[in-house]
C-alpha cells in the first residue's frame, strides 16, 4: 500500500468519504472540500512538532461535539496524542500516522 493510501485512510472515518486512483488519493466532503494525498519518497522525515527542525507541512482542525469521543475515534484509527498540548479545554493536538499534527476542536454545533 502506498504512503498516500496509508495516510489517507487515517482521516477517512472522520470524513466518511474516500476516493482514489493509483498512488494519488483524495478525500471529498459533501460540502465540496477535497484533501489530496500523494506518495512521499523513501527519504521522508516526519515533522517534529512543535519544534521547527522538521516543520509541519500542513495542519487540519476537525470540529467535534465531544472531545473525549473524538479522541477515542482518532486513537482507534492510528493517531497519537501529542506530548505538547498548548492549552485550553477547547482543543487537543494529535499526530497522524505520518507525524503530521492536527487538532480536534470542541464545537457544540458540529
Amino acid at each position: 500500500m502506498s504512503s498516500a493510501a496509508v495516510t489517507s485512510r487515517f482521516p477517512a472515518p472522520a470524513t466518511e468519504t474516500a476516493a482514489g486512483e493509483g498512488d494519488w488519493v483524495e478525500l471529498r466532503a459533501d460540502g465540496g472540500a477535497t484533501i489530496a494525498f500523494q506518495p512521499v519518497g523513501d527519504d521522508y522525515r516526519p515533522p517534529q512538532w512543535p519544534g521547527q527542525d522538521h516543520p509541519q507541512q500542513l495542519h487540519l482542525d476537525f470540529d467535534v461535539v465531544d472531545l473525549d469521543r473524538g479522541e477515542e475515534q482518532v486513537l482507534a484509527i492510528g493517531a497519537r496524542k501529542a506530548g505538547h498540548q498548548p492549552g485550553g479545554d477547547g482543543f487537543r493536538v494529535y499526530l497522524d500516522p505520518a507525524g503530521h499534527p492536527f487538532c480536534l476542536v470542541h464545537d457544540a454545533s458540529a
